[in-house]
């Protein structure tokens, strides 16, 4: 049952807090059913696992070499849910990305074949799919129906954007007798989990509520890599190598490819990584100049007086400090971005008009194609661990938390930590030391490493 007479709060496993951070994961309660699992290797709730943290996967006040102890994932011996009687809800939120009908399938196939639920449904079109008055209406999960979802890209249920009120969302799950919430998202979504959590725990309700973090802008705090990533920059540098035929089959030819990444840039680090066509990379957490000796406009120059082609990769929140912002937000609440290409393209022409050189420009936005597509091999298997192990969790009666891989471990990580703010790359750190190493351009702002002196490329 979703609800229980019982007034005793959500229980915690034992404390788990290092400077200041607690890793310390909510349970609904003591486990005391036997795992159905068999021929399996379980996991006991004290096995820790102590994780030195790295720039790329913690954006915290002292992350780096940021020492942690995170519960690690996997099946547990003892159940808090008869699984044979539980029902579960999956729901998908925000933006495409590739993999996410393959986390569906992969918490669906856990669930019956291992788990045998007594049911699994889909709540379309996101978290309005809660609320009653969009008329939207549930699906029935079964191995028979999502046996082809990997085949596909975005998502089988359907998404949208926007906040809808817990109370109501809460009040959705009593009705259905849902006992497990299953909420595959990015850093909006994980924040609405937290708020369900906490009407859930106000009502004294017996409620788990399992995140699955997704963001092909691979910025949330304490994954290491989202799932999708590794699919998107595949399709990225497809999209580069493109603008890179282009430009070179003109007389400085101009090749601009827009890449996703509102704050964090590190699909274009990675795909320029990738791919070593790339002469610049703009990313939002890089504020460059366009005028002067050391501006974007001077280097292009200098770029096609020496080669004649130039291949330029920006990330959609690159240089919002050029353009005038509009103030509004989106229905996620992320501000509206300006469109930097569009600035972009207009002061290279304005540019070169004013010497006299001729160029061409051809810009590529693949936006909508990288997101859509299926994923690759690899993300699927990624895709598959995460939804069994957020199964694992959710039957053990774990809750308030998403299921993350760092470092290669697959660990519980409460929402509390991966919402205290967006991931964004560290420009001071090795891997954008490396991004600017593969393209050769000049720092178009004085970010050095303390106490050293950079060589110009």
């Amino acid at each position: 049952m979703a609800k229980t007479p019982t007034k005793s709060a959500p229980a915690k496993a034992a404390p788990a807090k290092k400077n200041g951070l607690d890793t310390t994961i909510q349970s609904l309660g003591q486990a005391k059913i036997p795992s159905p699992l068999k021929y399996c290797r379980f996991v006991e709730d004290e096995q820790q696992l102590e994780l030195r943290l790295t720039e790329e996967e913690a954006d915290v006040p002292g992350g780096h070499g940021l020492h942690l102890s995170f519960e690690k994932a996997g099946p547990r011996g003892k159940l808090y849910f008869d699984s044979s009687k539980v029902k579960c809800a999956i729901v998908t939120c925000g933006g495409l990305c590739p993999g996410i009908n393959d986390v569906i399938r992969a918490i669906v196939m856990d669930a019956y074949h291992h788990y045998r639920v007594a049911s699994v449904i889909g709540i379309r079109y996101g978290l309005q799919g809660f609320i009653p008055k969009y008329g939207h209406d549930i699906v029935e999960l079964t191995p028979h129906n999502v046996s082809n979802f990997h085949v596909f890209g975005g998502t089988e249920l359907g998404s949208s954007r926007g906040p809808q009120p817990p109370e109501e969302i809460v009040d959705a799950l009593e009705r259905m007798n849902v006992g497990v919430l299953f909420m595959i998202g990015g850093d909006g979504t994980m924040k609405a989990a937290a708020n369900i959590v906490k009407e859930i725990r106000a009502r004294n309700s017996r409620i788990s509520v399992i995140g699955v973090p997704k963001t092909i802008d691979n910025d949330i705090n304490f994954v290491g890599k989202s799932f999708g990533f590794d699919t998107a920059v595949e399709k990225a540098t497809e999209a580069i190598a493109c603008a890179h035929v282009e430009a070179v089959g003109a007389y400085n030819g101009i090749g601009i490819v827009k890449l996703m990444g509102r704050e964090s840039g590190f699909i274009a680090a990675q795909a320029t990584l990738a791919l070593k066509e790339v002469n610049f990379v703009l990313v939002p957490e890089n504020p460059f100049s366009l005028d002067g000796p050391d501006g974007l406009l001077d280097q292009l120059e200098k770029r096609l007086r020496s080669r004649h082609h130039a291949v330029i990769v920006v990330a959609e929140g690159a240089g919002q400090h050029l353009c005038e912002a509009s103030g509004s937000t989106d229905a996620s609440g992320n501000p509206v971005l300006c469109d930097i290409c569009t600035l972009l393209i207009a002061r290279i022409k304005e540019h070169f008009k004013m010497r006299t050189m001729e160029t061409t420009i051809k810009f590529i936005d693949p936006s909508y194609i990288i997101r859509s597509v299926p994923a690759n091999a690899n993300d699927r298997v990624y895709c598959g661990f995460l939804g069994q192990n957020a199964v694992h969790a959710a039957m053990a009666g774990k809750t308030g938390m998403v299921v993350s891989r760092l470092q290669s471990r697959y660990v519980h990580v409460p929402l509390e930590l991966v919402t205290m703010k967006r991931k964004k790359m560290n420009i001071e750190a090795d891997y954008w030391r490396a991004v600017l190493e593969s393209t050769g351009q000049e720092s178009m702002t004085m970010h050095r490493l303390p106490g050293v002196e950079c060589p110009k490329p």
